[in-house]
């Protein structure tokens, strides 16, 4: 982490929005996968599945990051 406490925070702020996105991102295949379970394409949304597993692992690392500039 930088010593420089105005780089924390622009660096914090940043991952705040890119976590947002990322959440965005995984309600809308979310959404996606539904439909497909829904209309037979079952191994896609398998698929969609794990992409979405992969996003909220990698969202707790994203927010795990923030929680630590903040508070240096």
């Amino acid at each position: 982490m930088s010593d420089n406490p105005e780089a924390n925070i622009a660096a914090a702020d940043t991952l705040t929005l890119i976590l947002h996105n990322q959440h965005a991102i995984c309600a809308a295949i979310e959404e996606i996968t539904m439909w497909l379970s829904e209309n037979g394409g079952g191994s896609v949304a398998a698929n969609a599945t794990g992409a979405m597993e992969t996003l909220d692992s990698n969202a707790q690392g994203i927010t795990d990051a923030i929680l630590r500039l903040r508070q240096s």
